[in-house]
């Protein structure tokens, strides 16, 4: 019981926070220069989300971290000598097959 009472809480916390701090992000139109500059749970988020998007539904359910951290890396250095694209060319180029 106490431990549910405990994850209840946790919850209850966690979601507090995320209302607190919701926004809608539109990533059609968002530039490497906004995406650099984001919160870094931000930059987690959309990276996770390009990197389901670009894998499309034939690829299987699976996260292989040490792609996903060099993709990232790749994507934040194009964005960071690039500012004024779009992460959409950007994901496209470093993501796109």
């Amino acid at each position: 019981m106490r431990i549910g009472y405990a994850a209840f809480c946790v919850a209850g916390l966690m979601m507090s926070q995320v209302a607190a701090k919701a926004e809608v992000l539109d990533l059609a139109t968002m530039s490497c220069k906004q995406f650099v500059e984001s919160e870094p749970d931000e930059i987690k988020m959309i990276l996770t989300w390009l990197d389901g998007w670009y894998k499309g539904d034939s690829d299987e359910a699976i996260i292989d971290t040490e792609v996903f951290v060099a993709n990232a890396k790749k994507f934040g250095a194009y964005c960071g000598t690039n500012p004024s694209v779009s992460i959409v060319t950007a994901a496209e180029k470093i993501l796109g097959k």
